[in-house]
């Protein structure tokens, strides 16, 4: 009766051991999404619907040195035309913070060359709205 039990105690020991391990592990590896990484997601994939989506009714634009503030419909012009022109190899999220507003930094290749991006969210009501989006050659 006592081997039983000490059998017994071993068994619940080691499931209550493994649930809290697996556990854990899914925890560490589970993924943030958020406004910040569904922006970055958008550049990876030069997909200007998804980044539609975060649009301001007004959203700076600035590439090659030139900024200017457009509709959210123009902005969308402007961008779907730059992914025409500059297919995306890839994107690379290098920096980001912000509480209330937001910001990320990354590295854009394109077959029309390599850009240095950053964009800026602000929180406007309940949702977080991109309202800045500057593309600088490296």
């Amino acid at each position: 009766m006592k081997k039983l039990l000490i059998v017994l105690g071993i068994m619940l020991l080691g499931g209550v051991f493994t649930t809290l391990t697996l556990s854990a592990k899914s925890t560490v590896f589970a993924v943030a999404t958020g406004p910040i990484d569904d922006v970055a997601a958008a550049l990876k994939q030069g997909d200007v619907n998804a980044l539609t989506r975060y649009f301001d009714s007004n959203v700076e634009i600035n590439m090659a040195g030139k900024s200017n503030s457009y509709s959210k419909a123009q902005a969308e012009i402007i961008l779907k035309d730059f992914f025409a022109k500059n297919q995306v190899k890839s994107f690379e999220l290098v920096h980001q913070g912000g509480d209330n507003s937001k910001f990320g930094i990354g590295n854009l290749t394109t077959s029309g060359g390599n850009y240095r991006v950053t964009f800026f969210l602000q929180k406007k009501g309940t949702a977080m709205v991109l309202n800045e989006l500057r593309f600088e050659n490296k």
